[in-house]
């Protein structure tokens, strides 16, 4: 494979960065995922962490050296950080969950298959254009029969995530077939929430992703002031010349026979990979929501 990679996060005007990003990639395939820890619920920092080292995990184990169905393998890993996430507040003993959004995408073959959970968003820009992108699950973007009047009136409302104590609602699509040129975005909302689609994707084609990211980031920034939200980008453009960017400009040679590497850690899981079943899940969504319930009485 050739490409080249860039990524970047910026806290902007929040206490903490709960966006978390990374890849990993052996000599045929690559993954490249993205999260952004939810606001309103504890540590979404931690839920975007652990979703990202479990989507790695589960790679690590799965591309020898390819992925056989990379949407299967994309559907069953975002469940597993999904089980993850409420195991990790259920041993913390917590009223609530650490929740977060999520877009992934595998490369392999010369093509992409992605998917997405929440509001953070995959483009797909070829020769100047937009070819695709993710529509966010919120009212606003999907369309739901038989919507409460609630639901209307807070259209921007995800009405899905990881960690919640409802099973996540996703979205994979492709694979897509790549072209020379192609370039691939994940990012969180604060940069497509910052920027209108016209500028992300002139910028985006004006220059390699070497340059155009840092430039979107700060156009993010820069118009979305000084409450502006985390701002996290990773890019990757198709059969350049064979060299790894990451945030800090280090370059690295593709991966060899049988090798793995990563810009996320892949060891989370251990022992533990397996043994989290869906009726755990609903023991602990049960634990959970029976502790909020106790707290609300004592409170009454």
């Amino acid at each position: 494979m050739k490409f080249s990679v860039f990524q970047l996060s910026r806290i902007g005007g929040r206490a903490m960065n709960e966006d978390r990003m990374g890849y990993c990639y052996t000599r045929e395939s690559g993954l490249f995922v993205l999260a952004d820890g939810m606001g309103g619920h504890p540590q979404g920092e931690v839920a975007a962490q652990i979703a990202l080292d479990t989507i790695c995990a589960c790679y690590q184990q799965a591309a020898q050296p390819v992925l056989a169905d990379p949407a299967e393998f994309l559907a069953n890993a975002m469940l597993a950080a999904h089980r993850q996430i409420v195991r990790y507040a259920s041993e913390k003993g917590m009223l609530d969950t650490p929740r977060t959004t999520l877009v992934a995408a595998v490369v392999q073959d010369a093509r992409a298959t992605w998917l997405h959970c929440g509001d953070s968003r995959l483009y797909l820009v070829r020769d100047g254009q937009l070819l695709l992108r993710t529509r966010d699950h919120s009212f606003l973007e999907q369309d739901r029969p038989g919507a409460a009047q609630g639901e209307l009136l807070n259209r921007n409302i995800l009405f899905t995530c990881l960690g919640s104590p409802i099973r996540p609602t996703f979205d994979t699509a492709g694979p897509f077939a790549l072209q020379q040129g192609d370039k691939l975005m994940l990012c969180s909302d604060g940069l497509w929430g910052s920027l209108d689609e016209a500028e992300i994707v002139r910028q985006l084609s004006a220059e390699g992703v070497c340059e155009s990211v840092p430039a979107l980031v700060e156009r993010a920034l820069l118009a979305g002031g000084r409450h502006c939200d985390n701002v996290t980008v990773l890019a990757l453009e198709w059969q350049t010349p064979e060299v790894f960017a990451t945030t800090r400009s280090l370059a690295a040679g593709s991966a060899a026979d049988g090798a793995f590497a990563s810009t996320l850690q892949g060891d989370l899981l251990g022992s533990q990979a397996d043994d989290l079943d869906d009726a755990m899940i609903e023991r602990s969504i049960a634990e959970i929501n029976a502790a909020i319930r106790r707290s609300a009485a004592k409170k009454a």
